[in-house]
């Protein structure tokens, strides 16, 4: 029967406008009601400029979305649209690697996302919110469709274990729930960034340990000598700051036998020795969003509260979009914000 969507639509770099589209579902899909939409430094590179996305301009951006089903197969249930969304049906999702299926979707960049009042979405792909406790927030829960369950996934890939170290450079955003996530799974954790309060924010979950722009060479000895005891076999450093200096001291901290998982998006070349890793006999993963079979878990531990959201995420109305975007672009959006379409 069709949808009237009021979006926010990018329809050149730097350039939203609001807008009123069409919404029909096709067989298979479904219309969602979006409830809130958290916004991640990706849509800030789709929305400058710096970054293009796979779909072409005009394009409604948001890749984090809670809502409610209003037309489909179960009209009324809440759910959450996970950020990559596999067909279903290739190798890759049949192997459980639907994050890197090549016919996937992301809101936002394959297709209009969740900058909106509605959104239309492979309904096979959303995920059940039936079991949220009743203290809890929906909106919030739009985090965890990114950057809590990229999070999850980056420690899965580095199969983090209990009595494991993990290292945690960039302690915003995704590095903030990774901490956490961590630490739920009993691995001591150490974080590091050049931000005093994001390392305040997250101290009850890590050791905390300011970059103030020392070399990688004096921050991998203070590494080396925090985690005294424990052979670099168990160390496990996560990138995700996205940023060359982070990339780069990520990898300085990288010892014998160690693993390294790159979380964040970096768009200039880095220089890396590689060899470096045939040195240590080591290991460096990619980490590209999560498979859907990863959520089950992401959620249980935002439910038993082992991951906490509210400290994390700050609310607004979508119609301050720009605004926000212009806070990102020049650092001082320090907290996940999360957007209301109704306002």
């Amino acid at each position: 029967m069709g949808i009237q969507a009021e979006v926010q639509l990018l329809e050149a770099p730097n350039q939203l406008r609001k807008r009123t589209l069409s919404l029909e579902a096709r067989e298979g899909e479904a219309i969602i009601e979006v409830l809130a939409c958290g916004l991640c430094h990706t849509d800030l590179g789709f929305a400058n400029g710096s970054v293009a996305p796979k779909h072409p301009l005009p394009l409604v951006l948001g890749h984090e979305v809670v809502g409610t089903i209003v037309e489909g197969a179960r009209v009324g249930r809440r759910v959450l649209v996970p950020a990559v969304m596999g067909c279903g049906r290739c190798a890759y999702c049949l192997a459980g690697r639907d994050n890197a299926c090549p016919k996937q979707v992301m809101p936002g960049n394959d297709a209009h996302g969740g900058f909106a009042t509605h959104m239309v979405v492979r309904e096979a792909a959303l995920v059940p919110l039936d079991d949220a406790p009743a203290d809890l927030d929906l909106r919030e829960l739009s985090v965890v469709a990114d950057a809590v369950s990229t999070a999850y996934q980056a420690t899965s890939r580095a199969a983090l274990a209990e009595g494991d170290v993990a290292i945690v450079v960039g302690a915003g955003g995704v590095g903030g729930f990774l901490a956490q996530i961590a630490r739920a799974r009993g691995a001591r954790v150490i974080a590091l960034d050049v931000d005093r309060a994001r390392l305040e924010r997250i101290s009850s979950f890590a050791e905390v340990m300011p970059i103030d722009g020392r070399p990688a060479k004096e921050l991998r000895k203070e590494v080396q000598r925090l985690t005294a005891g424990v052979p670099s076999l168990r160390h496990r450093v996560f990138e995700c700051s996205g940023t060359t200096a982070g990339q780069q001291l990520a990898y300085a901290l990288i010892g014998a036998a160690a693993t390294m998982v790159q979380v964040g998006y970096c768009r200039e070349p880095v220089e890396l020795r590689l060899s470096n890793l045939m040195a240590f006999d080591a290991t460096v993963h990619g980490s590209w969003g999560a498979p859907l079979s990863a959520f089950t878990e992401v959620l249980r531990l935002v439910f038993e509260k082992k991951v906490v959201l509210t400290p994390f995420v700050t609310h607004a109305p979508l119609s301050s979009l720009d605004a926000l975007l212009d806070d990102m672009t020049h650092h001082r959006l320090d907290k996940r914000a999360v957007l209301d379409p109704r306002a």
